[in-house]
């Protein structure tokens, strides 16, 4: 068996990238392939180019990377064709994202969580909670204070639907503020959150939970004002942003990016894919990628990330029972 990378990373925010030590230097691998579960464009579809174009920048394996889109279930039909065809595949690696986990958690994949193995995180989006300029909740308390106090008052937004992780991210927090009928707080689905911003700044809703990435723009336009950002610390681009844990309210909501592998890949074969993974993510290629797409990097890897996917998709799983999205 291969030298096995000892990991132990903690999600945090940082504006560098901590750095750990391999125990031994990643071996090339042959004839490898990276599946993004969508058509292309879009956050699986950069995870996979990005990543295999930097594995064969670093000659981290041997030859280009095979990119193949395969769309279809938001992620299911790809889960389906590993689980079936290609789970002892070495070669194989996977792009998926919280979004994934959730469609997981809600039962909307062919199996469950345990059909595969968890690579790795190398990047977020961060989640936030967004009010216009003008409004009237000046602070992320005076918001939850009025969801809890009728919720159905307050119109919120994003960009998925009922039981999408805009909207569960939002719950979260509305469930940490005290509100016990999850299913009362009035949700508004858009295509994307710049136009459910723009829908808000128009006067027809109340709240945007939605990526930062999506509507930076509008913050530093000063059109909107940010309450929260669901990170453990601050956003290095917007410093000034306040997280939710910072106004006592213990909720992140990051859409992370990642990797999985088939379910019966040999652990010598996983360990190398974290020894890559980790080698690719401190290196300034993928830092610089990374940023430029928007996304905040950090990483948690190998047995870490094992625990932590099973333990949001169980997350996942019970806020979807509490609003009825599952039984």
């Amino acid at each position: 068996m291969g030298s096995k990378t000892m990991i132990s990373a903690k999600l945090a925010i940082a504006t560098a990238a901590t750095v750990f030590s391999l125990s031994a230097a990643p071996q090339a691998a042959q004839a490898n392939e990276c599946i993004a579960p969508s058509s292309p464009g879009g956050g699986w579809d950069f995870t996979c180019r990005t990543i295999g174009r930097i594995l064969t920048e670093l000659n981290l394996v041997d030859g280009n990377v095979q990119i193949t889109n395969m769309a279809g279930g938001v992620g299911a039909v790809t889960y389906a064709t590993v689980e079936a065809k290609r789970s002892d595949d070495p070669n194989l690696i996977v792009a998926t994202s919280t979004v994934g986990i959730t469609q997981i958690a809600q039962g909307r994949y062919p199996s469950g969580i345990e059909t595969m193995r968890y690579l790795g995180m190398l990047g977020a989006d961060v989640g936030v909670i967004a009010v216009a300029a003008d409004s009237k909740y000046e602070t992320l308390a005076q918001l939850n204070e009025a969801i809890v106090a009728d919720a159905s008052s307050v119109v919120t937004a994003g960009s998925s639907g009922a039981g999408g992780w805009d909207h569960i991210r939002l719950l979260l927090v509305a469930r940490a503020a005290g509100l016990e009928d999850l299913s009362s707080l009035r949700w508004v689905q858009f295509d994307g959150g710049t136009d459910a911003v723009t829908q808000m700044m128009g006067g027809q809703l109340d709240v945007v939970s939605t990526d930062l990435g999506e509507i930076a723009g509008f913050v530093e336009s000063g059109d909107i004002r940010i309450l929260a950002a669901l990170s453990t610390d601050p956003i290095p681009a917007f410093p000034d942003i306040p997280t939710a844990i910072s106004q006592g309210v213990d909720v992140t909501g990051y859409n992370w990016r990642g990797l999985y592998t088939g379910g019966n890949v040999s652990d010598e074969a996983y360990d190398k894919w974290v020894e890559r993974l980790k080698t690719l993510y401190d290196s300034e290629e993928w830092q610089t990628a990374a940023v430029d797409f928007g996304l905040v990097p950090i990483w948690i890897g190998g047995a870490e990330f094992e625990t932590y996917v099973r333990e949001q998709e169980k997350i996942m799983a019970d806020i979807s029972r509490d609003i009825g999205i599952i039984e």
